[in-house]
C-alpha cells in the first residue's frame, strides 16, 4: 500500500503509518516470549533436575533447534503465508511450552522429558521478526522512512531481550521458574494471534510465493552473502564478548554484579546507535556502509582488551554497542532489498541465523581460548574475526537476489482504488542445588545464545 505523506521521515512517522502501531505491537507482545523463554527455560530445568550439565543440555537442544530451523520456518510463511504458517507455529510452539512448565514445576522432573520437549519446542517458535520486517516493506514504500522504521524495529527488538529477563527476575521472587516458562507460552500465543489478524498480515495472500515456484524449502542466493557474513561476524563479537566481559571481572575480582552493568552498557549504546542510525539521512548506500560498521565494530572491541579497569571498559563496550544495531538493521535492510517480494521472510531469517549461530560460535571459541591466551590477546582475536567478516562482506556480490531473479521496487503505487487498509498480493506483508538466583544481565546474555532473534 502507498505510505501516506507525512513530511520528513521520523520515528512518529513510522507509527502514523495506518495499522502500524497495532500490527507492531501485536509482533513485540510475541517476541518479548524470546527474550524470556531461554533464561526461564534454564533456570526451571536447573530447579527440576537440580544439575547445571542437565539444564545446559536441555538448552543446547533448545538453541539449536531454534536456530537451524529458522530458515525452514520462514520458508513456510513466505509458501503459504502468515495467517496459515504462524498460527499453528505458535500454538504448537506454546503448547510445548506449557507442557515443558508443567514437567519442570517441581523438582524431580525426568531429565529425558524435559530434553525432548525443549528440542520439539524450540522447532517452532514462530519466526515474527522476519516477518514484521517484511510487514514494513510492504506497508512502506518511501526508502528514508523504510529505513526509520527497520532502526525503531531493532530497538525495540534490543530492548526486548534486555526487559525479558527482568520479567522473568520479577516472576520467579513469587513463582516458580517454570512460571516463566508458562509466560513466555502465553506472550507468543496471544502476541500472534493478534498479529495475524492485523489487516496488513490477514489480507495477505501467499499468491507471489506460489507463482514463484517456492518449494517450502529455504534458500540462500548470493546476494545475501554480504549481510548474513557481517550478521555472522557480529554476532562473532557478541557472543566472545559476553564470555570476555566476565573473565575481566573475575580477574580483577569485581563480581558478576559489575559484569552485569558492563553488558548493560553494551545494549544501551546498540539501543543509543540504532536511533541514531535510523535518524540519519545517508548519502552512502547500505552496502558500503555494511562492512564499514563492522569494521569499527571490530576494531573497538579488539582495542576494549587494552582497558585498565572497568571504567575503560565499561566506555569500550558501549562504544562498541553502538555500531551492533546499525549493522544488524543494515543487514536486514540489505537481506529485504535482495529478496524477491514472495522471498522477504526468508531472507531476514537467514540473517537472524547467522547472528545466532556466529554468537554460539563466538562463545564456544573464546571459552577455549581464555585458558590458554591472555585476555587482552582474546579480545584482540574477537575483533580480529569480525573485522574479518567486514572484510569478506566487501567481496559480496550486490546484484544477485534471493529466488534467483533481481527485485527492483517500483515507484510509489498512486492507483486511487487501493484502500488504506488493502495490501497488494504481490507484496507480502509478512514478508517476514537451592533455588535459582534471580536472573542477572549475564544469564540474560547465556539466554540469547539460544536463538537470540526469531
Amino acid at each position: 500500500m502507498p505510505t501516506p505523506a507525512f513530511g520528513r521521515p521520523s520515528y512518529a512517522a513510522v507509527l502514523r503509518v495506518p495499522h502500524a502501531r497495532r500490527t507492531f505491537a501485536a509482533a513485540s507482545v510475541g517476541r518479548l516470549s524470546y527474550g524470556t523463554v531461554s533464561i526461564a527455560v534454564l533456570l526451571s530445568a536447573t530447579r527440576a533436575t537440580g544439575s547445571y550439565a542437565v539444564a545446559g543440555t536441555v538448552m543446547a537442544l533448545f538453541g539449536a533447534t531454534t536456530v537451524l530451523l529458522s530458515p525452514l520456518r520462514a520458508a513456510f510463511v513466505d509458501r503459504y503465508g502468515p495467517r496459515r504458517a504462524l498460527t499453528p507455529m505458535a500454538l504448537i510452539h506454546a503448547g510445548l511450552l506449557a507442557a515443558l512448565a508443567v514437567a519442570s514445576w517441581r523438582p524431580g522432573a525426568p531429565a529425558p522429558l524435559l530434553a525432548g520437549l525443549a528440542l520439539a519446542a524450540g522447532a517452532f517458535p514462530p519466526p515474527l521478526g522476519p516477518t514484521m520486517r517484511a510487514v514494513w516493506s510492504g506497508l512502506i514504500d518511501d526508502s528514508r522512512l523504510l529505513q526509520r522504521a527497520f532502526g525503531l524495529d531493532g530497538v525495540v527488538e534490543e530492548l526486548l531481550f534486555v526487559s525479558g529477563p527482568l520479567l522473568v527476575g520479577a516472576l520467579v521472587r513469587w513463582a516458580p521458574p517454570a512460571a516463566g516458562v508458562a509466560l513466555s507460552a502465553l506472550l507468543v500465543a496471544v502476541g500472534t494471534a493478534v498479529f495475524v489478524a492485523c489487516p496488513p498480515v490477514a489480507g495477505t495472500r501467499p499468491g507471489t510465493a506460489r507463482r514463484g515456484r517456492s518449494t517450502g524449502r529455504p534458500r540462500l542466493a548470493p546476494g545475501l552473502a554480504q549481510p548474513v557474513t557481517v550478521a555472522a561476524g557480529v554476532g562473532l563479537g557478541i557472543g566472545a564478548l559476553d564470555l570476555l566481559v566476565l573473565a575481566f571481572a573475575e580477574q580483577r575480582h569485581y563480581g558478576d554484579g559489575v559484569a552485569a552493568w558492563v553488558l548493560a552498557a553494551l545494549s544501551a549504546g546498540s539501543a543509543v546507535g540504532g536511533l541514531l542510525n535510523g535518524a540519519v539521512d545517508w548519502r552512502t548506500s547500505a552496502r558500503v556502509r555494511l562492512p564499514a560498521l563492522a569494521a569499527a565494530l571490530g576494531l573497538t572491541l579488539a582495542v576494549a582488551g587494552i582497558a585498565p579497569g572497568v571504567a575503560v571498559l565499561t566506555a569500550a563496550v558501549a562504544c562498541a554497542g553502538l555500531f551492533i544495531a546499525p549493522a544488524l538493521t543494515t543487514s536486514y535492510l540489505i537481506a529485504d532489498e535482495s529478496a524477491a517480494p514472495g522471498l522477504r521472510t526468508q531472507a531476514g531469517a537467514w540473517v537472524n541465523t547467522a547472528v545466532n549461530a556466529g554468537s554460539s560460535a563466538g562463545s564456544a571459541a573464546v571459552g577455549v581460548l581464555l585458558g590458554r591466551l591472555p585476555l587482552g590477546v582474546c579480545f584482540a582475536v574477537s575483533g580480529a574475526a569480525t573485522l574479518t567478516a567486514a572484510v569478506a562482506a566487501l567481496a559480496g556480490r550486490p546484484g544477485a537476489v534471493l529466488g534467483a531473479r533481481r527485485y527492483r521496487p517500483g515507484p510509489p503505487a498512486t492507483d486511487p482504488e487501493r484502500s488504506v487498509g488493502a495490501v497488494p498480493s504481490d507484496v507480502p506483508a509478512e514478508a517476514g542445588g537451592g533455588s535459582p538466583a534471580v536472573p542477572s544481565a549475564r544469564g540474560a546474555r547465556q539466554g540469547r545464545r539460544g536463538g537470540r532473534r526469531r
